[in-house]
């Protein structure tokens, strides 16, 4: 396609994929075909490509964001008990990290394992409830870096700190700030940490929006998902924003959260939600660029 912010879709352009989920949030996609979906049951669902589903771990609460680590272990923000998990393909899971310089992890949202197994966690706020951070900007959110049973704080004063990606060059990082409905952006230097964050695309990218998820295309498009407006936006290197779809009434893309490339050629786009259970599926325009995992 020669303008991505040229495709749209219709609601008959979505499939769907799993059933019974219980709030899908966030989505893992493995070279096999299989889905990992966080899981307040459990930890996790598994959805094979066979269509079998199975539960693994026993968190509960709320497992949130979801990475995997070089020995094939899942490492899970649990943003219901404020603790980052290990969780093994055998089901044996341990606390990885729960406090971080005197604070708790609070709203523990996201994990990222990048291309260089340094393991990333935002937290979004330490307000409590948490959804009076997102109503009332509040500037308590922070990004962390993991070392073993450590973690030290790289960049602070975020408001609702969500979902995180490094480019394909390794030289941005873009960070999802939710309660002001919009993308930051920050250079790493030469040691990897980030610096000042800008404001990338729109400064909000609609009145009603509180983006989530994001995943970057091979075309360095970023793909956003909107719980707010029921949204999925595409955002271009240059900072353009368009939506892809929406619906205004919520009746169907429900709470959309989180994004994720999977399939043999990373273009069955695999959407998580705060609220449906199920997976919904739609046939993307630009292979996805593949996540640490897929080394």
């Amino acid at each position: 396609m020669s303008d991505i912010t040229d495709f749209t879709l219709q609601q008959s352009d979505f499939r769907w994929i799993g059933h019974d989920l219980s709030r899908p949030e966030c989505v893992l996609a493995e070279r096999d075909g299989t889905l990992w979906v966080s899981d307040d049951r459990a930890s996790l669902t598994r959805i094979g490509s066979d269509g079998g589903q199975s539960h693994l771990g026993a968190q509960q609460a709320l497992p949130n964001g979801i990475a995997v680590a070089r020995d094939g272990s899942f490492v899970i923000a649990n943003i219901g008990d404020g603790r980052l998990w290990r969780l093994g393909r055998d089901g044996t899971e341990s606390v990885i990290v729960d406090q971080i310089e005197g604070r708790t992890l609070g709203s523990l949202n996201f994990a990222y394992v990048d291309a260089h197994d340094r393991l990333w966690i935002t937290v979004s706020t330490l307000t409590e409830p948490r959804i009076k951070a997102v109503e009332t900007p509040t500037p308590d959110g922070f990004l962390a870096l993991v070392d073993g049973n450590q973690a030290r704080i790289v960049l602070d004063g975020l408001c609702f700190t969500n979902e995180i990606r490094i480019d394909a060059a390794g030289q941005w990082m873009y960070i999802v700030e939710t309660a002001h409905a919009r993308i930051l952006r920050t250079r790493l230097d030469a040691d990897g940490l980030p610096g000042t964050p800008e404001v990338f695309g729109p400064a909000r990218l609609a009145p009603d929006a509180k983006p989530d998820g994001c995943a970057f295309d091979v075309a360095g498009n970023l793909w956003v998902t909107d719980v707010g407006g029921h949204r999925i936006w595409v955002i271009t290197p240059e900072g353009k924003a368009h939506v892809v779809f929406e619906d205004p009434a919520g009746t169907f893309l429900t709470r959309p959260s989180s994004i994720a490339f999977a399939g043999p050629d990373l273009r069955t786009a695999v959407i998580g939600s705060l609220a449906l259970k199920q997976l919904a599926v739609f046939d993307a325009p630009v292979a996805g660029a593949p996540m640490s995992h897929w080394r």
